[in-house]
């Protein structure tokens, strides 16, 4: 049964998923980069965003390699695709990966401005979704074809599916950096009452990786 997941989303310890003002210089909000140091050193990262053979392995490893394994579609939201806002004006942007982007599935795209399909290298189609979240969900579930759905964020996208009860399991890595503003990731978000418990908690030297299971949906 295909499961929605949320793989490798990092917070900082202040609770914020990105950090202020997002742009294009900084898709991830002013500090934002800083969140990741865990998974760049990964084998994993190096060898899918930078195309080299280095990285490290160990416990961020393992979590980083779990985010990609049986994932048959992704799902994010538009700052995800790109800092365009509003209309398209063109098509001149193609996300934030280059012409061979890191997915290799395809990505469903919230927004509210049509868009027609993107095909890129490496098996990655952008399908751009103006019909909601379950639109998308349906969507990605058929197009997965019984493997997982992943739900790539922004921090509102996820509130959204968890909102809905729709997140499976999530993998949260916590990481030592304070942003001080930004998107809280659980703003307004009550898990307990959603039946999320802690199932995994693990510490590495550059974050703390914890793993949410929704009790009653976990099909592992």
């Amino acid at each position: 049964m295909t499961r929605i997941r949320v793989e490798g989303f990092t917070i900082s310890l202040d609770g914020f998923g990105a950090g202020p003002h997002q742009d294009l210089n900084n898709p991830l909000g002013v500090g934002g980069t800083a969140l990741h140091g865990w998974a760049m050193s990964t084998r994993t990262f190096q060898r899918n965003v930078f195309g080299t053979d280095g990285g490290q392995d160990g416990i961020d490893e393992d979590f980083a390699a779990r985010g990609f394994q049986n994932i048959g579609a992704w799902i994010l939201g538009r700052n995800m695709f790109g800092p365009v806002r509003g209309p398209w004006p063109d098509e001149s942007w193609r996300g934030w990966w280059g012409e061979n982007p890191v997915y290799h599935v395809p990505v469903f795209v919230l927004t509210h401005h049509a868009r027609a399909p993107l095909v890129m290298e490496g098996g990655t189609t952008f399908h751009f979704v103006t019909d909601g979240i379950d639109a998308a969900l349906a969507r990605a579930r058929e197009a997965a074809q019984g493997k997982d759905v992943r739900l790539g964020g922004g921090v509102s996208v996820i509130q959204q599916y968890l909102r809905q009860g729709l997140v499976d399991e999530m993998h949260i890595a916590i990481s030592p950096v304070l942003l001080g503003a930004g998107e809280r990731l659980f703003e307004g978000v009550d898990m307990r009452a959603l039946g999320y418990e802690c199932v995994q908690f693990v510490a590495s030297e550059k974050a703390t990786h914890v793993v949410l299971q929704r009790q009653g949906r976990n099909d592992a």
